[in-house]
């Protein structure tokens, strides 16, 4: 709990000085300035796309994160062949392994203005090359798309490690009952794979909040409203603008919005359980 006496940056402003510049020097003589550090946060002029946008990724992230290695679990599920399901897993799991800079220059070898295969291929037919890092459009469906190549395979074998836990034999006797594949899935699979989607759920929401790896690795934050993100800020606050009392608030806030949301999911999750 030690660090958690850090907070107090987010009330100060904080300032280094030079004949002693040593971090406990500066905290004692940065000047107290209570909640000011919080009244800049919401009167800068590009706040709550900031907020909007961390909190539409999140959303389509989570939603997305689900559904889709839920589908493909469940397909996968029903593959006959060991093989050609090991090598599907193989090549979905893949792309977890990668780091977001790895995958930054896969990218930028596609949409680089320069040397970009993309804007090349324009310039070739006679067209205007789009420069991908300064045009919003795109980037929205490109960062949702980009997580998804890389996650889904991860989600998709925890899903799949679940259905292959559930005792075949109710699925027996929802054939012998005549049950449809549509009412097993909805009545047998599902209530099994509550607990997996639950927790997984949880983990995605404090993992995907704080946007900050995917938007940096691809973009370095690029100067887009699509890339503006709560991390972000905290980011070019802290190591671009030295502002390091309205970074601390940013993050005091995220990390209060995250307590929030795992307190809530807890009580959730514990009265479902009761």
């Amino acid at each position: 709990y030690l660090p958690m006496g850090g907070i107090i940056l987010a009330f100060k402003n904080y300032k280094i000085y030079p004949k002693d510049p040593t971090f406990l020097n500066n905290l004692i003589h940065s000047k107290w300035v209570g909640l000011d550090n919080f009244k800049f946060l919401f009167t800068t002029g590009d706040s709550w796309v900031m907020i909007r946008n961390t909190l539409a990724y999140n959303i389509v992230f989570i939603i997305l994160g689900v559904i889709i290695p839920v589908a493909f679990a469940i397909m996968m599920s029903e593959l006959s062949k060991k093989f050609v399901a090991k090598t599907y897993q193989t090549l979905m799991f893949f792309p977890y392994f990668l780091s977001w800079v790895v995958v930054s220059y896969f990218l930028n070898a596609f949409i680089d203005a320069q040397y970009g295969l993309i804007p090349m291929a324009q310039r070739a037919a006679g067209e205007t090359a789009v420069s991908w890092y300064t045009t919003p459009g795109p980037w929205p469906y490109i960062i949702v798309f980009a997580n998804l190549w890389k996650n889904v395979g991860y989600s998709t074998v925890l899903y799949l490690a679940a259905i292959t836990g559930i005792d075949q034999t109710q699925y027996e006797a929802a054939a012998i009952d005549g049950a449809s594949p549509s009412q097993a899935f909805w009545n047998i699979t599902m209530p099994h794979l509550r607990t997996t989607t639950s927790s997984t759920l949880l983990v995605l929401t404090v993992w995907t909040f704080m946007v900050f790896d995917i938007i940096f690795g691809m973009t370095g934050g690029g100067p887009v409203n699509a890339t503006k993100t709560l991390p972000m800020r905290i980011y070019q606050e802290m190591f671009g603008m030295k502002n390091l009392g309205t970074a601390s608030a940013w993050s005091l806030i995220a990390i209060g919005v995250l307590v929030i949301i795992t307190i809530l999911y807890w009580n959730m999750d514990k009265e479902d359980k009761s």
